[in-house]
């Protein structure tokens, strides 16, 4: 629930999506859990575990959208906090996932807390769209995800700090040995 007492804005369907599609220059992701639940991943997080090969094809929609930003010249950037041993989630990420973004075009950043205290970053996911808009992913402790809460009058400065710090403490996905 918003501390001013507002009633929260949820977003979902085509009024989530809208995020992606019409964001301006750029959009931030802070990736906090060490797993998440998603119902349309449960497939192929499945396979992976049981050691099937990536399907081909394997998120090219998410890749292209990727790519028409990055060729229409807006970033995509993401920070992930990972703790070592990786959850089998996160291998999964690290293996079927992140590369192909990676390859679009987003650029992906690790945050490796396992021998570093935490350096002031939140527990709390977000995408913060063109330096103005932040969304927060909220999830149950399983990884499984509640809701996504547009945040009213956000302290645009708070993100931007927590952006900066993530990408300040982090190495490129590419240079990130497990």
């Amino acid at each position: 629930m918003p501390v001013d007492g507002s009633r929260p804005v949820l977003l979902d369907g085509d009024e989530w999506q809208a995020h992606f599609r019409d964001f301006k220059c750029s959009a931030f992701r802070l990736e906090v859990h060490q797993t998440y639940t998603m119902p349309a991943e449960a497939e192929t997080v499945r396979d992976f575990l049981g050691g099937a090969s990536m399907p081909e094809g394997f998120n090219e929609s998410w890749h292209q959208t990727i790519r028409d930003h990055a060729a229409a010249g807006r970033s995509m950037t993401r920070a992930k906090i990972v703790r070592r041993p990786l959850t089998s989630y996160s291998r999964y990420l690290f293996e079927w996932c992140i590369p192909g973004n990676v390859e679009a075009g987003e650029n992906y950043q690790i945050v490796d807390l396992t021998e570093q205290s935490n350096p002031g970053l939140p527990e709390q996911d977000f995408w913060m769209f063109d330096e103005s808009t932040v969304v927060h992913l909220n999830y149950r402790p399983d990884g499984t995800q509640i809701n996504r809460e547009l945040i009213q009058n956000p302290d645009i400065g708070k993100y931007l700090a927590w952006r900066d710090l993530a990408l300040e403490s982090a190495v490129p996905f590419s240079a990130y040995r497990t």
